[in-house]
């Protein structure tokens, strides 16, 4: 188990996320172990707000070339949070 404050690394900022986030939906870059309960148990307790959900997206690395040499960028984990009531304010941060 991961602890509540290493679990979530960062909000998503995109504009596509910020609107959802009227809906009740947020979404955050996570560590690569993290599970669903433990996303959910960090949002919880980080933001002090009740999730209804939590899906995972797993991004692999974009293949890029650069001056001529194959590499890739960083995997990313994702969390896609729904919010039973509330909303999560970002001003403090986490």
């Amino acid at each position: 188990m991961i602890s509540e404050y290493d679990c979530l690394i960062a909000p998503v900022m995109t504009e596509k996320a910020m609107n959802s986030g009227k809906d009740g939906v947020y979404v955050f870059k996570v560590r690569s172990e993290a599970t669903k309960l433990d996303v959910s148990r960090a949002v919880e307790k980080v933001f002090s707000v009740k999730v209804s959900k939590v899906n995972i997206l797993n991004r692999d690395g974009k293949r890029k070339k650069f001056r001529g040499k194959d590499g890739l960028t960083k995997p990313r984990k994702l969390a896609v949070v729904r919010l039973a009531d509330g909303s999560i304010n970002f001003e403090g941060g986490i």
